[in-house]
Formats: C-alpha cells, structure tokens, sequence
C-alpha cells in the first residue's frame, strides 16, 4: 500500500497537464495506478474522454466524466495557494 500525500476531500490545485492551475477537490484515490479522481471547480467541472464503440456507448466518441491525474501532478492548497508541508524533525536535522 503506498502513502499518499493526499486523501479524499483534501482541496488541492493542478500542478501540470490539461488542468494546470485549476483548484479540485479529490473524489477518489486510485492506489493500483497511483492517480487521483477529481471535482473540478471554475469553468472545468468535467473533462471529456475519447472511447471506443461498445454495447454502452453505441457510436463512440466523446464522453464528459471526471478527470484523473497522477497523484504527484496536485499540491494540497491552503487558501488558494499550494501549500507545502513542514519537514519532519528527522529529515530537518539530516539536512543540518
């Protein structure tokens, strides 16, 4: 099981890709491709995917649905800003 900086609910903003800059709130975190799920806020409340035929989707094409990111691609925000957490007293005296 890996250790997420992030957890569902957590406010955090877009660091790179399609969404950049944009805030989100995390809807899922998907542990086995180490991405997360998110609720954009703004103008993006849903990205559109591209799928293929199938018995569901009849004609294919573009889809609305949630967008996932991987999970080093956001930073937690706080009061609008990405916020980085203190270092832990171990870490801050290996670096002294």
């Amino acid at each position: 099981m890996n250790n997420y900086h992030v957890k569902k609910g957590d406010k955090v903003v877009v660091n790179a890709g399609n969404f950049k800059g944009e805030q989100a709130t995390i809807k899922a975190v998907l542990t086995g491709k180490d991405r997360v799920v998110l609720e954009l806020s703004g103008d993006h409340k849903i990205g559109k995917r591209t799928v293929k035929k199938s018995k569901l989707n009849p004609n294919g094409g573009l889809i609305e649905r949630s967008v996932s990111v991987h999970v080093s691609n956001v930073a937690l925000t706080e009061e609008g800003k990405a916020a980085r957490k203190a270092p832990k007293a171990a870490d801050a005296a290996k670096t002294e």
